[in-house]
């Protein structure tokens, strides 16, 4: 119990406020309007498709080809930087930080550089969770405010598209601070692409998109990646994170709840008011930015505000993003790891990101 307690402590908290608010609010038919089941399904199809197409090897080879292009410890951060903010518009921050995190570990025991190694992760985490919020796909608030506020593509884009803008400038200037030196070769994979695998769960990813575009319906969605999980690989279907589809569903029923609570509803419904972008912010510093969206979402209807908040709010603190740890959880766990260089270097990186951020969303 103590060990599952510290691999998932987001969804045991959710459980608990959820539980809480059950003897506030008992349970009644009211309940089942809580679970916004086509974001689950979503998440759950994009789930399979990404780990599908990582198993058939599309990731690696991709990371082969772009590791050759890089000669020095400064090109080889920004190969990194660029594959994580671009991949995880796709795949989601927290794919891209597993995927390419444990690589650039790899490929730093042999240059080693401790300082240099440690930049190269930090702003691959930030530009894993930067690069991810220009796509309604790029992470799990992003999924849910775009289904639960009913935005347009075109909406979403614009919302976001100057703040993902000055966050890859910022991003590709920071790699100005690692040395411009030689470093060895990146060591190749040498895997082949599953040519059939990869054409299945390409085919489940087109699915994912059309669904979260609202051309397919989420239940045929549901039915295609099970299918082509089957058919496929199945052990597709033991590789989605089902702890995190049980964390929404949890915050669903703990945010239905305190919905009906009159106090609780006029106290947040007043403090947001307005300042929807600034409490989102500082919300995420403390129970991370897919909580907080979640749960202010039931309190306002400036849903672009919340959107730009929760991400750009994904930036400060180590928690602010789940995928945050994700990245330090790899890197405490390497060889010659120091933590605590780590959480300075992080913490003075995501800070200096996130200051500008909230600046530009003054200026326009």
């Amino acid at each position: 119990m103590l060990k599952f307690i510290k691999s998932q402590p987001v969804l045991v908290i959710a459980f608990i406020a959820a539980l809480v608010t059950v003897f506030v609010v008992p349970p009644d038919a009211d309940y089942a309007g809580y679970i916004n089941r086509t974001v689950l399904i979503q998440l759950f199809g994009l789930m399979a498709a990404v780990a599908g197409l990582r198993s058939a090897g599309v990731f690696g080879r991709i990371t082969d080809i772009m590791l050759r292009k890089a000669g020095t410890v400064r090109r080889l951060a920004v190969v990194f930087t660029l594959l994580n903010f671009f991949s995880s518009m796709l795949v989601t921050n927290d794919v891209a930080l597993i995927t390419f995190v444990p690589l650039t570990i790899l490929v730093f025991s042999g240059i080693k550089d401790e300082k240099s190694r440690i930049l190269t992760i930090v702003l691959e985490t930030a530009a894993a969770n930067m690069g991810s919020m220009l796509t309604p796909v790029g992470n799990p608030q992003n999924l849910f405010l775009y289904d639960t506020y009913k935005l347009t593509p075109l909406i979403f884009l614009k919302t976001m598209l100057p703040s993902g803008v000055l966050s890859l400038v910022l991003l590709l200037a920071m790699t100005l601070l690692l040395p411009d030196k030689d470093c060895p070769g990146a060591e190749q994979s040498g895997g082949s692409i599953d040519k059939v695998k990869l054409g299945g769960f390409a085919g489940l990813f087109l699915m994912c998109l059309l669904t979260v575009l609202r051309v397919v319906p989420d239940l045929v969605c549901l039915g295609a990646a099970v299918v082509i999980c089957l058919i496929f690989d199945r052990k597709i279907l033991a590789k989605v994170d089902y702890a995190l589809l049980a964390t929404f569903v949890c915050f669903f029923i703990f945010v239905g709840n305190i919905a009906r609570i009159e106090a609780v509803r006029e106290f947040f419904s007043g403090i947001l008011s307005g300042r929807e972008l600034v409490v989102s912010v500082l919300l995420s510093q403390v129970i991370s930015n897919v909580p907080a969206a979640v749960m202010l979402s039931g309190f306002t209807d400036n849903g672009t505000a919340l959107l730009l908040g929760v991400d750009i709010g994904g930036l400060g603190t180590i928690i602010a993003s789940l995928a945050s740890l994700i990245s330090f959880q790899f890197y405490r766990q390497s060889e010659g790891a120091q933590s605590g260089r780590y959480m300075l270097v992080f913490t003075e990186v995501s800070v200096g990101l996130l200051i500008p951020l909230l600046l530009l969303q003054v200026i326009i």
